[in-house]
């Protein structure tokens, strides 16, 4: 077996584990930090709108010899406007500039026509109104809110509101990170960009819906035993699927790191940035609200509940019970079965949490993660 199968089954088992759960205000911050970032970043430089928003033409010419470089300073000389060139596969430019109607975009045509040498047929020119751009728009909004809505009822109908507020919050923020790192790099907004915006929310919660599902079974009777609290069986679950986690969006955005990496930047096929850098900021995103935001929020939620209260009561006096009578606590703190019963309720159950670092085993020879022969 490799290391990482190896270290999956070990967290999986709960033999090591992080303490994500525990450590949640470190990523609360973060996630504020950046968050407030992608916000100042879309309030200062705001969003750079393709010409299906805005409105404008899109000329295109044969092959030519002309530099990309050239052509856009001629289009913005003879528009008056910025321009966005790319060389296409066969040699010929396609112009893009916004601001423009039938009445100004036949002029352009002719000087571009004039300062490039050809013929002003040679240029085929399509205008896009700016109606058509905020249909696309009002159609996005309306389906995402649908599906918020959706994900809120099926969430709480499945698991329960708590859960559906902490998935809820997560995709919110998977969504502004994504935004504002669009404002921030200056790419254009275009279809493509709210189709990258959809499609990732299906990702992001993906991986909160199975941690989601683990911390139901983990947590199922939970107020019948005294080992464990909500946040400890919370950061169990999250730490037996994170290898599952981290192995998913690799391989999401291996593919699309291709597409933004080398057929945008290496190759300067750039119509492929408008949905790849949303797809690779937003897996990107996804991956983390799910382990660092999701999981933690529900924690807190649910310690809120007056029996995960009491349970964390009865958790910490039997803790320091035992401490106080010279037991040996496990890794995370905990110790023994208080009897037959709870005994045999756990028997089998890998619920424990993993509050160890990753690569500290959780307990020694003792079988119930104390040392030998430290027990009195």
């Amino acid at each position: 077996m490799s290391r990482l199968g190896s270290l999956g089954a070990r967290l999986y088992n709960g033999e090591v584990g992080y303490d994500f759960v525990g450590k949640r205000k470190i990523w609360y911050g973060l996630s504020i930090l950046i968050t407030i970032t992608a916000i100042v970043g879309l309030a200062v430089r705001g969003l750079v709108m393709g010409i299906e928003f805005e409105g404008g033409a899109v000329f295109t010419t044969d092959k030519t010899n002309v530099s990309v470089a050239h052509v856009q300073e001629e289009a913005e000389k003879a528009s008056g406007h910025e321009a966005i060139v790319q060389e296409l596969g066969n040699g010929g430019m396609r112009i893009q500039i916004s601001g423009l109607d039938t009445q100004t975009a036949n002029p352009v045509k002719d000087e571009l026509a004039k300062d490039l040498g050809v013929a002003p047929d040679d240029i085929t020119s399509e205008l896009v109104g700016p109606s058509w751009g905020e249909q696309i728009a009002n159609k996005a909004w309306t389906g995402l809110a649908i599906f918020m809505v959706l994900v809120v009822i099926y969430l709480a109908i499945a698991f329960e509101w708590r859960m559906a507020v902490a998935a809820l919050i997560a995709l919110i923020h998977d969504l502004t990170i994504t935004v504002g790192v669009y404002a921030l790099v200056g790419f254009e907004v275009t279809p493509g960009t709210v189709i990258g915006l959809l499609t990732i929310l299906g990702y992001s919660l993906y991986d909160t819906v199975v941690v989601f599902d683990g911390l139901k079974e983990g947590s199922k009777d939970i107020t019948k035993q005294t080992r464990w609290t909500y946040s400890e069986i919370a950061n169990r679950s999250l730490n037996g699927t994170l290898v599952r986690s981290i192995n998913t969006t690799v391989v999401a955005l291996l593919p699309v790191a291709g597409l933004l990496f080398i057929g945008g930047g290496v190759l300067g096929a750039g119509m492929l940035n408008d949905i790849s850098l949303s797809l690779f900021v937003g897996l990107a995103a996804g991956a983390y609200s799910s382990i660092f935001i999701a999981t933690p929020l529900v924690a807190d939620l649910k310690e809120r509940d007056p029996q995960m209260k009491a349970l964390k009561k009865r958790v910490l006096a039997k803790r320091a019970a035992a401490m106080a009578k010279g037991e040996w606590p496990d890794s995370d703190g905990s110790v023994g079965y208080d009897g037959p019963d709870e005994a045999q309720h756990h028997a089998g159950d890998d619920s424990a949490p993993a509050g160890a670092v990753v690569g500290r085993p959780r307990g020694g020879s003792g079988g119930r993660g104390r040392p030998s022969g430290k027990r009195r």
